[in-house]
């Protein structure tokens, strides 16, 4: 039939299976090894010296490390619920709406997605350190959440807007045809409609805050440290399987929250 797919066979199915397993193992053999070296007894990263707990144990004990972890999960949650609403909003007023300096402003959210994190990070240095000066407030709690927030309203908006533009918007038009109001119509034909993309959003903005280094290290104060700044300044006194622990603890939090994502969209799915 012309036009019709064939399937791959002899060598070429082979190499495609072959690359699809190198993918995978360039991917998660050094997730597996992180797992796996962070039960290693031996103080040396990458010796096996024996099964033990006793680097978690490490985790639970160290103080600064529950403030570090503490305070991450703080800015975290605090920057994603502000980044969620701004980006959601944004994203519909890009794709529903038609107002003057549209593209400019598409243009603009775009730019903390393309510029690298330094740059970004001594942007929000000087903007902190000159409004210091007006408003006579310290780095720290602020400065990172805010720093945070700006950084993540342009992702949670690309993700939305993609959402959106796979919406009917007929759907929302038929409603406010059946005398729904035009919040109405938002509450019960829109936003479940493109909770999936909230939600994608929410979780990548939530990611970027807790994985973020660079700019959390510009503009944080005393007795402000997030987990990541700490494990970056525990490197360099010298990589240990308390680094390790640490690691698999968060890689664990990032997969229970993918996790949660995926079984809250399943639910909604099957109740709709």
């Amino acid at each position: 039939m012309t036009g019709s797919i064939t399937e791959p066979r002899g060598v070429t199915r082979r190499l495609l299976q072959a690359n699809a397993w190198f993918v995978y193992l360039f991917f998660y053999a050094p997730i597996v090894l992180l797992v796996i070296f962070s039960f290693s007894d031996s103080r040396n990263v990458g010796v096996w010296g024996g099964f033990t707990l006793d680097w978690y144990g490490d985790f639970a004990a160290s103080e600064p490390t529950k403030d570090a972890l503490w305070a991450s999960l703080q800015i975290a949650a605090v920057s994603t619920v502000v980044a969620v609403v701004l980006g959601t909003m944004a994203a519909l007023a890009l794709e529903r709406f038609t107002f003057r300096g549209k593209k400019v402003f598409d243009a603009l959210l775009y730019l903390p997605i393309i510029i690298p994190d330094v740059t970004m990070a001594v942007m929000m240095l000087l903007f902190f350190a000159e409004a210091s000066k007006l408003f006579g407030f310290t780095k720290g709690f602020s400065t990172i959440t805010l720093s945070h927030i700006a950084f993540s309203i342009s992702f949670v908006s690309v993700v939305v807007r993609a959402r959106i533009a796979g919406t009917d918007q007929r759907l929302e038009e038929a409603a406010m045809d059946l005398y729904a109001s035009r919040w109405q119509a938002f509450r019960h034909v829109t936003l479940p409609l493109i909770m999936p993309g909230i939600l994608g959003g929410a979780l990548l903005a939530l990611t970027l805050s807790l994985d973020d280094v660079v700019i959390t290290q510009f503009v944080t104060g005393p007795g402000w440290t997030t987990l990541p700044v700490l494990v970056f300044g525990l490197i360099r006194k010298g990589v240990t399987p308390l680094i390790n622990a640490v690691s698999v603890v968060m890689l664990v939090a990032s997969t229970g929250l993918v996790g949660l994502s995926l079984i809250a969209q399943r639910l909604r799915s099957d109740t709709s």
